[in-house]
């Protein structure tokens, strides 16, 4: 999982897949972190994302960096703690303007049941679970 995180934040912005309906959305993402062994995003509660991973949890997400790519495929499980909120925020000053670990629309999900696989055009896909 560690390796996913340093890819992950090594790119700065991802994308999120998720659905809506039948209708596949995907939009840029830039927040990751590492907190209690787990593998966090953020967003905000009033954001069409978040209502699409509350009535959908299974997401997948793709970055390139340097000639190789990262999917990760997985369930987002949705964590209120404040603990677990200002963990994230405190990686990402700039966020702090908008978002509050105590306001009720700063969302932080960590992935369950994940699969990363790490492409290349020159080496073999090479797959962790977390």
């Amino acid at each position: 999982m560690r390796e996913v995180y340093e890819f992950l934040k090594n790119c700065g912005t991802y994308y999120l897949a998720t659905v809506e309906g039948d209708q596949p959305r995907v939009r840029p993402f830039g927040t990751v972190d590492i907190f209690e062994d787990k593998l966090y995003i953020q967003t905000g509660k009033v954001k069409d994302v978040s209502k699409q991973i509350q009535a959908n949890p299974k997401v997948e997400l793709c970055a390139f960096s340097g000639g190789k790519w990262l999917r990760v495929a997985g369930t987002l499980k949705r964590d209120e703690r404040v603990e677990a909120k200002k963990h994230m925020l405190d990686s990402y000053p700039s966020l702090q303007a908008m978002y509050s670990a105590e306001d009720d629309n700063t969302e932080v999900l960590y992935f369950t049941e994940a699969t990363a696989t790490f492409s290349s055009f020159t080496e073999a896909p090479r797959t962790v679970r977390f």
